[in-house]
């Protein structure tokens, strides 16, 4: 969704609601809120966060298995870091690489994944849509910015993720909440 729906978004204008001035630059994936917590690098397998469950949790080598049960909606940003970088931490104007995966919170339908596409993608962050996903990385909402090495878990409420319209493809209906597990893999 992010790499696939960034040609779309010029087309949609300014107030698209989808992730723009995207690079398709690939990385390799070797590197290492209103909510925030925190967990060492020596996490459980298993991590579970308001309704959303990661398996793979500590292994950033691996695409982390992401289930979603029932849990209400949520109304702000939420952030869980399943492991904690020590490396850089990203700015508001960061340029970013990242590993992730995004799925729909209401039935935990994957809708995109750059472990599928290839591998990590970079991107400037202040140019990021969704909102929750630039701030969930860079910092806003009460999200603290997070540090390469870290993998977190980001629930973003419909306003913070694809609004009223949802998606172009259809693949995020309107005013739904979604789910990110991302991996920070570099900052510049």
């Amino acid at each position: 969704m992010l790499t696939r729906l960034a040609a779309t978004a010029v087309s949609l204008g300014a107030g698209a609601a989808v992730l723009t001035g995207c690079s398709s630059t690939r990385a390799p994936a070797t590197a290492p809120s209103m909510m925030s917590t925190s967990a060492s690098s020596s996490a459980p397998a298993q991590v579970s966060f308001d309704g959303v469950t990661l398996g793979n949790a500590a292994d950033l080598t691996a695409k982390p298995t992401v289930t979603v049960g029932s849990a209400t909606a949520p109304t702000a940003l939420l952030v869980k870091d399943v492991v904690t970088g020590t490396g850089a931490a990203a700015t508001p104007a960061s340029t970013v690489t990242v590993q992730y995966v995004g799925l729909r919170y209401a039935d935990g339908k994957q809708f995109d994944a750059s472990w599928d596409h290839g591998g990590a993608v970079s991107f400037v962050l202040p140019q990021a849509m969704p909102i929750g996903f630039r701030q969930g990385i860079g910092g806003g909402s009460g999200a603290e910015p997070m540090k390469v090495g870290s993998r977190r878990i980001m629930i973003l409420p419909a306003a913070l993720g694809y609004g009223r319209a949802g998606t172009p493809d259809g693949s995020i209906p309107p005013n739904a909440p979604i789910v990110f597990v991302v991996d920070l893999v570099a900052v510049k």
